[in-house]
């Protein structure tokens, strides 16, 4: 019988960390085989998992975060839905609302 994985949101901090550990060796893997499709996917399920460690609260509609791995582009919340925090790019032309897990914002302190 095939158990049925938890989700994020289910997991304790050890199995958040766990799982985080688990999807950097792997994506380490992929990135030594040249796979850079499985590599992205492992990095956003890792910033997924990430997000679960951090409290939304600590993030404020109306305020701009520096994007993680995308260093000088900042990111303005508009909204907070559970570990997202939705907004825009700033100073992008198209500016359409996203959503980014919440472990992709850094304070700009």
């Amino acid at each position: 019988m095939h158990q049925q994985e938890k989700r994020y949101s289910q997991m304790s901090e050890y199995e958040l960390n766990q799982e985080i550990a688990n999807l950097k060796e792997k994506a380490r893997k992929a990135e030594q085989l040249g796979m850079p499709n499985e590599l992205a996917v492992l990095e956003r399920k890792a910033a997924m998992a990430k997000a679960y460690l951090l409290n939304p609260d600590d993030f404020k509609p109306g305020e701009e975060y520096e994007i993680d791995g995308d260093p000088g582009h900042y990111f303005k919340i508009s909204y907070m839905n559970g570990v997202f925090a939705w907004g825009h790019r700033v100073g992008q032309e198209d500016n359409e609302e996203e959503a980014l897990p919440i472990s992709l914002l850094k304070a700009l302190f």
